[in-house]
């Protein structure tokens, strides 16, 4: 062999060492870099199901606390309507109630102002509303405020940033009660039919606003949460402190003052009122035909005017006196009305003229749904698909037509606020494909 062919031969070894070598390097890189995107992904779902798991846990207390706050408050509203006086009772004892539960009597008698001593051991019922508004505005803000871009902002409505929109939030809930707490302190307070229209208005004025700043779902929810609110300011401003106060006079000798007592009844029933739209408000977010139609604000008002007529005629049949049973057919009317609002109100989308392909929807599914929708989401934030509803198959598409239609082209609140910029031609297509029956592949 000549020299030069062994030169050759060690040359073209060296070079093809060199290239395996350079290859099982950017192996060890490809596979670095592919653990270290495991590693990261691992994180992301590890911190993605920690954040869900406390959403979950804070909104099962936050239910739970808000089952106990309503339920004395139905009790006890229920209770003192049926106090009834009975001459053989004392002075300073204005009624009695016998009741029977779970085998047991039970016999309460209520003071006109006070007794002349107290228990050691007297029960106080603070601590449900408390739980309730401190898990509430927990849930809000892991839902709302710490990513207002998902449900918070919807950039139609107004083009607000992620600040600016948690500040609005934050301080609209501290103004409204404010402004009731005042408005109960003024002369319009001294009249209960007055006081209660001019709350009614200017709780209708705040959903008004608030359609007209948040999204849908987030101006929904902020009513819900002002409500809320002035129900917890009315427990932790007033109930609470005056009644101290008249314990306070009680241990001390003195006669406490009967006003105390009337300003804390008077807040105890304006939240035995308000309790029916708040629950309304907590389960409307599972329903985009609520908030998703132009008419929202007003089918709140229609839901409170009815609230407040059942929740009158269970006060009024607690006191004994004859049940006004035309408040159930009254209350039913703006429930109608709403539901016609619900269908007047839903932007929907012109059908788009011609024959649709199903390529053509599940490349708007696809790209506009599905990025959050799949059994892996793509969406940054999102580890898995909303409610299990997965469109990442023609399948599923067709299957999930009607809510596909329902959501996305009626009632317009998916894609959320919009965040994947789905198009009215795009809304368009969806529309006319359904109205062909929804034909798959």
């Amino acid at each position: 062999m000549r020299v030069t062919d062994l030169m050759l031969r060690i040359m073209a070894s060296i070079v093809q060492y060199g290239a395996r070598l350079r290859s099982r390097t950017r192996l060890r890189e490809a596979h670095a870099r592919a653990s270290m995107w495991t590693k990261n992904r691992g994180r992301e779902a590890m911190w993605g199901m920690l954040v869900d798991w406390a959403e979950l846990l804070v909104r099962w207390t936050h239910v739970i606390a808000g089952i106990a706050w309503i339920g004395s408050s139905f009790y006890f509203i229920a209770l003192d309507a049926s106090i009834k006086p009975h001459p053989r009772l004392d002075t300073r004892v204005k009624g009695e109630a016998w009741q029977v539960h779970g085998g047991g009597f039970y016999q309460m008698q209520k003071f006109t102002v006070a007794p002349d001593y107290l228990p050691p051991d007297l029960t106080w019922f603070k601590w449900e509303a408390y739980s309730t508004w401190i898990f509430g505005f927990l849930l809000l803000c892991l839902m709302y405020y710490a990513n207002p871009n998902f449900y918070l902002i919807d950039k139609t409505v107004m083009d607000l940033s992620p600040l600016a929109a948690v500040a609005i939030g934050v301080v609209s809930l501290a103004a409204g009660w404010l402004i009731y707490d005042q408005l109960c302190k003024s002369p319009a307070g001294q009249s209960t039919f007055l006081l209660a229209m001019v709350g009614f208005v200017l709780l209708m004025a705040a959903a008004f606003g608030y359609t007209h700043v948040f999204s849908g779902r987030g101006a929904f929810v902020h009513i819900g949460a002002l409500v809320g609110s002035i129900m917890v300011g009315n427990v932790f401003f007033v109930i609470i402190p005056n009644q101290t106060i008249v314990v306070r006079d009680l241990i001390a000798g003195k006669v406490p003052d009967p006003r105390l007592g009337n300003e804390a009844k008077q807040r105890s029933v304006h939240n035995n009122y308000l309790t029916l739209p708040v629950v309304f408000v907590m389960l409307s977010n599972h329903y985009a035909f609520t908030y998703g139609t132009r008419y929202s604000w007003a089918i709140l008002a229609a839901v409170f005017i009815a609230s407040f007529l059942v929740r009158h005629w269970f006060n009024t049949k607690h006191t004994g006196e004859k049940a006004d049973w035309w408040l159930w057919p009254a209350a039913a009317i703006p429930i109608i009305g709403a539901f016609v609002l619900t269908l007047a109100g839903q932007p929907g989308a012109q059908a788009g003229a011609g024959t649709v392909k199903f390529a053509d929807v599940q490349h708007i599914v696809t790209t506009r749904c599905a990025v959050c929708h799949a059994a892996k989401p793509t969406f940054e934030g999102i580890e898995e698909a909303p409610k299990g509803v997965m469109l990442d198959s023609p399948d599923r598409i067709v299957t999930m037509a009607p809510q596909i239609y329902a959501q996305a082209v009626q009632a317009r609140a998916m894609p959320l606020n919009n965040l994947t910029e789905i198009t009215e031609d795009e809304r368009g297509k969806l529309a006319a494909w359904f109205a062909q029956g929804a034909p798959g592949p």
